[in-house]
């Protein structure tokens, strides 16, 4: 029997990173067309478009679909019988992969994953440790799957040990409703039952990596209590009209996926982690003497050609913008700016309040008045790019900082998804303006920057001060300087349950 070597190993991980930052799975898309061509809200349908857009962009470019590159989740199943030709431990070879399909010259991905998270929290600078779950079979192959998560809708994953005689389906629907949009939808939820605590969560990352199948389940029937509850949460999250982005639509999840195992008479464990609008995974197998994994490019016509209607989008030119004339765009407007813009992001936001409060100038000449600052952490350039994808990140992060923020002088900010109501009643005292820009849209909306700078905090990589010179960036009014919000407006305007 041939054996399995160790350079294949590594170079299929490797190849897997690049692969599922740039291709969507193929159920994935064709969920979302259909999501499209279902939507009837027009801020859902606008960035459903945005996303398929930019899907097809990566899918021939070969950049990532969304600037957050995640952490990696890798599941391996080892054969007993399998021939392991490897000269250190499996998760250091599994390590070595992920290091190479992240630090890829062609394809750089944005590394994610920092040391000493109670400490200091040093970034690795290749994306490693990957989160490995390692098991075995009795057969003579290696099975993987590999998986990229964003912070945005990890940080949305949910965990609870309820009374055996509690619902899960109830606990589900208050904590989807409590979840925003910061997860980014639409995408798929996933859900564990059972088990022990840590079990739970296991099962519910692992049910993400299933086939989009909800409509062959509604087609045939549900034959267990599972699969009923898939359907009953699956039609009734749909109901609650948060729609893509939180914007206020029709879908809000493309599929419900559960997993159980048996638990104890006592208790009952339940977790539930959201998979965002980058949906990214795949599934292969290693066997001796057959080399490298290989992947098959997805049929490019599975993509409909989209145009945006830019002729109900406004163009505005930043350089024209005063505090005194943003009253005139109201929650809901789509806007094209045009002009430059500061990025700054959790690190940088502590930093500036550190200097703000210590009545120290900024670096560099760094001036935030009158700016409006974009919550984004870049992709690294690649060949001749002014900068890599540049999706936005989710704003309630910054919102401890928003007072300092407004008393420093900004006039607005872009993120993504909902303010919590203190930020909301912030950007009416200070009449400031909340933007959101559409996540999972990261590489087209690069398209709108044509320089980038790092005027600060340069050894932060990408938490750095950027300065962006965009063209038509495409954007949505989120709270206008009245504090009206369309994450309160669109889902209200939707719900039907």
């Amino acid at each position: 029997m041939s054996a399995i070597k160790e350079q294949d190993i590594i170079d299929s991980i490797a190849d897997a990173c690049q692969y599922i930052s740039y291709f969507h799975p193929e159920d994935f898309v064709k969920s979302i067309v259909e999501a499209y061509e279902n939507e009837q809200s027009e801020a859902a349908k606008n960035a459903l478009g945005q996303i398929l857009i930019n899907s097809k962009m990566c899918a021939l470019g070969h950049r990532p679909l969304c600037q957050d590159t995640g952490s990696v989740n890798i599941f391996v199943r080892v054969g007993l019988k399998a021939d392991l030709e490897i000269t250190k431990e499996l998760v250091d070879v599994l390590n070595e992969g992920v290091a190479k399909g992240y630090t890829n010259p062609d394809n750089t991905l944005r590394y994610s994953v920092v040391s000493d998270p109670a400490g200091a929290r040093t970034n690795t600078k290749d994306n490693t440790p990957a989160v490995i779950h390692v098991s075995v079979d009795n057969s003579d192959e290696i099975d993987i799957t590999v998986a990229a998560k964003g912070g945005g809708s990890e940080n949305k994953s949910k965990f609870a040990v309820l009374n055996p005689s509690d619902s899960v389906y109830d606990w589900v629907m208050a904590n989807v409703r409590e979840m925003g949009a910061g997860w980014c939808p639409p995408g798929i939820l996933g859900i564990g039952i059972g088990g022990n605590p840590e079990k739970s969560m296991l099962l519910a990352k692992e049910s993400l990596m299933g086939h989009v199948d909800i409509h062959e389940l509604q087609a045939r029937g549900p034959q267990n209590a599972l699969e009923e509850l898939r359907l009953r949460l699956y039609t009734d999250i749909n109901k609650i009209g948060i729609g893509a982005q939180g914007l206020g639509g029709l879908t809000t999840v493309v599929d419900v996926k559960i997993l159980d195992y048996p638990c104890h008479a006592a208790s009952l464990p339940v977790a539930m982690i959201p998979n965002c609008a980058a949906t990214r995974h795949i599934h292969f197998k290693l066997k001796g003497g057959e080399g490298a994994a290989k992947f098959a490019k997805p049929d490019l016509s599975i993509w409909p050609d989209i145009e945006l209607p830019l002729d109900s989008i406004k163009k505005v030119n930043i350089e024209d913008l005063t505090k005194e004339n943003l009253s005139q765009f109201k929650s809901g407007d789509t806007l094209l700016l045009t002009g430059k813009i500061l990025t700054a992001r959790d690190a940088a936001h502590k930093k500036i309040v550190e200097y703000k409060n210590a009545g120290k100038p900024l670096p560099n000449g760094v001036d935030l008045k009158d700016r409006f600052i974009y919550y984004v952490g870049p992709v690294d350039p690649v060949r001749d790019e002014k900068v890599g994808p540049a999706g936005p990140t989710t704003s309630t992060r910054m919102d401890k900082f928003t007072k300092d923020m407004m008393e420093i002088g900004i006039m607005g900010m872009i993120g993504k998804a909902e303010r919590k109501q203190p930020t909301i009643d912030l950007i009416k005292e200070y009449k400031s303006m909340y933007l959101i820009a559409t996540g999972g849209a990261a590489y087209l909306i690069s398209q709108s920057i044509k320089d980038a700078k790092v005027l600060a905090f340069e050894e932060m990589g990408m938490e750095a001060i950027y300065e962006f010179d965009v063209v038509d960036m495409p954007v949505t009014v989120a709270v206008d300087t009245e504090g009206v919000s369309i994450h309160t407006t669109g889902p209200a305007k939707w719900r039907t349950i």
